[in-house]
C-alpha cells in the first residue's frame, strides 16, 4: 500500500522500533511528525529519511515524562498541518528487574510517566488534530506485560503497571472514540527482534514459524490495520509468545 495521503505522528522515533516504523512509513510515502526525547536524536532519524529522497518528515524533541512538553509537539506539529491521520504512541521506557526495591523511585516516576501519562497526555494533545481526518487512527504499542495474569517479563514492577495502564486506556478509548469514527488499535508484542531498516539485517532477519517475532512483522500489522475499510476496527493484535 502507498500513504501518500496520511500525515503520520510518531513518539520516541530515534531508535529502535519507532525509527524503524518512521522510516518504513516515510518510504511508502507517509508525511511522517516524529519525535524522540532529544532534538538530536529525532533529526538523526530525519536527516536518514531524507537521505533516501523524501523530504515529508519534520522532527520534534518531545519528553513524555513533562506535560509542557508534549503540549509543545503537538501545538508545532499544528504549525505544520492542519490534521492527522495516525497517531502512533510507541514511546514507554523500559525498566528492568524482578525486584521492587531494586529501583529509584525516580525510576519508577519516570516509567510510568512516560508509559502511561505520557500515552494519555499525547493522545489528548493530538486528538483534535485526529478529529480533522476522514481517516483518524491512534496505534499504541503495548506489550504482552500489559495482559491480565502475564508474568513471562523480567521487566520491572513499574514497567507492567505502565503497560497495565495503556491497555486501560486504550480499552475505554476504543468504545468512546467510534462514534467519532476513530479507531484505536492496541499492539501487545512479546519480545521481538528489531532490526534497523538500514542495515542489512532488516532483509536477512529469519520469519519462519519458529523464529522470534519482529518488527517488520509488527510494521505490516500495523499497515493491515490502518488500510481497512472505515467499517472494519480492529482493536488489537495479540502474538503468541515462544516456547
Amino acid at each position: 500500500m502507498r500513504l501518500d495521503d496520511h500525515n503520520v505522528v510518531i513518539t520516541a522515533a530515534g531508535r529502535d522500533f519507532g525509527r524503524a516504523l518512521a522510516i518504513t512509513l516515510a518510504d511508502l510515502g507517509a508525511r511522517v511528525f516524529l519525535s524522540a526525547r532529544t532534538l538530536a536524536a529525532a533529526e538523526r532519524t530525519r536527516d536518514d529519511i531524507r537521505s533516501r529522497g523524501t523530504g515529508k518528515v519534520h522532527a520534534f524533541a518531545c519528553d513524555l515524562t513533562d506535560p509542557a512538553s508534549i503540549s509543545d509537539f503537538a501545538h508545532q506539529v499544528a504549525a505544520h498541518t492542519d490534521h492527522i491521520d495516525v497517531l502512533v504512541n510507541n514511546a514507554a521506557r523500559y525498566l528492568e528487574g524482578e525486584d521492587l526495591l531494586a529501583v529509584s523511585d525516580q525510576d519508577v516516576i519516570d516509567t510510568l510517566a512516560s508509559g502511561a501519562t505520557g500515552t494519555i497526555l499525547a493522545t489528548k494533545n493530538f486528538l483534535p488534530l485526529l478529529l480533522r481526518s476522514v481517516k483518524p487512527d491512534i496505534i499504541t504499542m503495548i506489550s504482552t506485560a500489559g495482559l491480565p495474569g502475564h508474568a513471562r517479563s523480567t521487566a520491572h514492577d513499574a514497567f507492567y503497571s505502565a503497560k497495565n495502564a495503556q491497555a486501560g486506556f486504550t480499552e475505554i478509548l476504543s468504545k468512546r472514540l467510534r462514534p467519532q469514527g476513530v479507531r484505536v488499535i492496541s499492539l501487545y508484542p512479546p519480545d521481538f527482534d528489531n532490526a534497523d531498516p538500514l542495515t542489512p539485517d532488516w532483509h536477512t532477519t529469519p520469519r519462519g514459524p519458529k523464529d522470534p517475532l519482529t518488527s517488520q512483522s509488527l510494521i505490516d500489522c500495523i499497515l493491515f490495520a490502518i488500510s481497512q475499510p472505515r467499517d472494519c476496527f480492529i482493536k488489537a493484535f495479540h502474538f503468541e509468545e515462544p516456547s
